[in-house]
């Protein structure tokens, strides 16, 4: 249960989440060359999982709250939580966004990209770069005295103006020795509203941005989150901490 007080990490608890983000990168990297045609997304999972052991860690995703999987795989018009199928199988000109979230000594990194499988139409690669970019302006907005509707304002500015939609009803989260917590961090909203961010907050942002509507269907698995109007969603998300003069992005890999 996801509690609503803030919490502030020290020194100590940033470096565990350091450890954790910089493992979390290091699995996409990891499963970026198995990305191609013809790979099943439990592929994908199975490979994730056996990494994850292998490194000492464990997958945040397996049995939270029920999902199924140790990593989440989400294909073309799916926008989150896609659950890895062994009938699900990529195809040129797919995209797929894999949110993986290993806890390392208590502490989860949270991470994920969307990939292109082989080669796509410019109008799919568009989508891509846009919702990159989005992250990369939202999280060049998080300083000590900023507020969350900053971060949103960012987004959506952005995003709209490229013709594209943000999702509502999916939002980023604070984050540490537990998977989700206060505050949330919505990829839309207005500057100056909000939460203001201090030093030692810990959080995602993870913006989905659709090619068409931002509605979302829920599917019958209770977990798989489509795009009402089945046009394409792409997600990229990273763990940032509020540092005294601005941010650092936890979930890169060493010497980034």
């Amino acid at each position: 249960m996801k509690t609503e007080l803030i919490v502030i990490l020290s020194q100590r608890e940033i470096e565990k989440m350091r450890q954790a983000g910089r493992l979390a990168a290091k699995l996409l990297q990891h499963l970026e060359p198995m990305v191609k045609p013809g790979v099943s997304t439990l592929e994908l999972n199975d490979e994730a999982e056996r990494w994850t052991q292998a490194q000492g860690a464990k997958s945040a995703p397996l049995g939270y709250k029920g999902f199924p999987k140790s990593i989440c795989t989400s294909v073309n018009e799916v926008i989150c939580h896609g659950i890895p199928n062994a009938k699900q199988i990529l195809k040129e000109g797919d995209i797929i966004n894999i949110d993986v979230t290993p806890i390392v000594d208590g502490y989860h990194g949270d991470t994920s990209k969307t990939f292109i499988v082989g080669d796509a139409p410019p109008k799919v690669k568009k989508l891509v770069e846009v919702t990159q970019e989005c992250l990369n302006l939202g999280i060049a907005e998080v300083k000590p005295g900023a507020k969350i509707g900053d971060i949103g304002a960012a987004i959506q500015e952005y995003a709209e103006a490229q013709g594209f939609s943000v999702v509502r009803d999916f939002v980023g989260h604070g984050i540490s020795n537990i998977f989700h917590t206060a505050p949330d961090i919505p990829h839309y909203g207005t500057r100056g509203k909000g939460k203001r961010l201090r030093p030692g907050m810990v959080f995602t942002i993870e913006p989905m941005i659709n090619e068409g509507t931002y509605e979302v269907e829920m599917l019958g698995d209770g977990w798989t989150a489509v795009t009402r109007d089945r046009q394409l969603s792409a997600q990229f998300e990273h763990t940032i901490v509020v540092t005294d003069d601005g941010v650092e992005i936890l979930t890169l890999p060493d010497g980034e």
